[in-house]
């Protein structure tokens, strides 16, 4: 059973080992919004917490035997390390579509990888039958109380980084998080409330609060796959249940547009996972205004090709990044004519496909696909309203 007890001891476990991340205000989300950035952590992500809380805790029988856990990459990391700084051999099961960088990362730790084809509740089973057929001792990432009080240390941090904070937005994948965090918080000050955020493709922990007990979805799907968890802990939903005022989904988009105003506005990289809690706050879903706001920003270890996806997709969001189709008469100048409107609007052209063999379009036409660089929504719809003005109709 959890205690915060259990939180104040694992602080004094991890002086030394994990660092004290800080806490930034960012005044372009709200007047008294702030980030905790463990992005920042050892290792790039909070695991680190837990993952050490566990295994220093681990009796010398258990240290021999080796230790196993199941990750979509983050916890791996955490276990890898702290591990290796304990010197006890530990196997990570991750699956198949992690990150390549969380997966080299955890190599590069002293771990031994095992690729599980899935999402990480496969990775979970076959974690569990190595634990059983190996003899290793198994380091849940988020149900296991020990992890979850290395967690619940950030909670304490922030109160005493910000001792008028009046509520603390949380990502949640199984809630290992979330649940020590809010402990903390409720036991310091009851009033701060505790705000949990899911991705709405994986939002396994936002229906089993709707349906009174633990649900397991048939499939997740997210950017932020280190909240992709079909079925949440027994113990974290027991710990949400009793502490979290409310939990929120957000979209992919949103999150895509998370990630990008965190780079641009607080030079900050966020995993689609640590972007979760400001996604809420930015687009709405927890309002902020008024109340002094902490969002976790849970971790930073994204993907670089996953980046760039991510970038395109914040882009559009934003109508920072449109593709537009038209038509122009095939015949010399008429290109010329329609992209000196596209000029004068002050959009930048980035890419462009001029077709003559479009079996759709008669054969007087061309067909003309733009990618374009634009201010915001307002200057797209600009830009449509004197393309169409000047006979040339536009289509996504």
């Amino acid at each position: 059973m959890l205690t915060f007890e259990m939180i104040l001891e694992a602080r004094e476990a991890l002086a030394g080992v994990a660092r004290v991340t800080p806490l930034h205000p960012v005044p372009k989300f709200g007047k008294d919004v702030y980030i905790k950035a463990e992005n920042l952590q050892l290792t790039g992500a909070f695991k680190l917490r837990g993952a050490y809380n566990k295994i220093r805790s681990l009796s010398p029988e258990e240290a021999a035997r080796g230790v196993i856990a199941c990750s979509a990459g983050n916890h791996a990391q955490g276990i890898a390390l702290s591990a290796a700084k304990l010197g006890i051999r530990s196997v990570i099961c991750m699956p198949a579509g992690a990150p390549i960088s969380k997966v080299e990362a955890t190599k590069g730790y002293g771990a031994e990888v095992v690729l599980v084809p899935g999402v990480y509740d496969d990775a979970a089973r076959e974690a569990e039958r190595l634990c059983h057929a190996e003899g290793y001792t198994f380091a849940h990432p988020f149900n296991d109380p020990l992890v979850i009080a290395g967690q619940g240390t950030i909670g304490l941090e922030i109160l005493e980084q910000l001792p008028e904070v009046e509520q603390v937005v949380v990502p949640i994948g199984g809630g290992g998080l979330i649940g020590g965090i809010a402990l903390a918080v409720k036991e310091k000050k009851p009033s701060c409330r505790v705000i949990g955020v899911q991705a709405e493709g994986a939002a396994s922990m936002y229906r089993s609060l709707q349906m009174g007990r633990p649900k397991t979805l048939t499939s997740v799907r997210t950017i932020a796959d280190g909240i992709a968890v079909k079925r949440p802990g027994d113990r974290t939903f027991a710990l949400c249940r009793e502490f979290v005022d409310e939990v929120v989904t957000v979209s992919e988009d949103e999150i895509a547009s998370a990630i990008l105003a965190l780079m641009e506005e607080q030079k900050t990289v966020a995993e689609g996972a640590g972007a979760a809690s400001v996604a809420a706050c930015m687009f709405g879903r927890t309002p902020a205004d008024g109340r002094k706001t902490v969002c976790v920003v849970s971790g930073g270890n994204v993907d670089v090709t996953t980046l760039s996806r991510v970038i395109t997709k914040g882009l559009s969001k934003a109508g920072r990044l449109v593709e537009l189709t038209t038509k122009v008469t095939d015949k010399p100048g008429s290109l010329w004519h329609m992209l000196q409107v596209v000029a004068d609007s002050g959009a930048n052209i980035i890419s462009i496909n001029h077709n003559r063999e479009d079996k759709e379009t008669e054969v007087s036409a061309c067909v003309v696909t733009m990618v374009l660089e634009t201010r915001d929504q307002n200057h797209v719809d600009s830009l449509r309203r004197e393309l169409s003005a000047r006979g040339y109709l536009t289509r996504n």
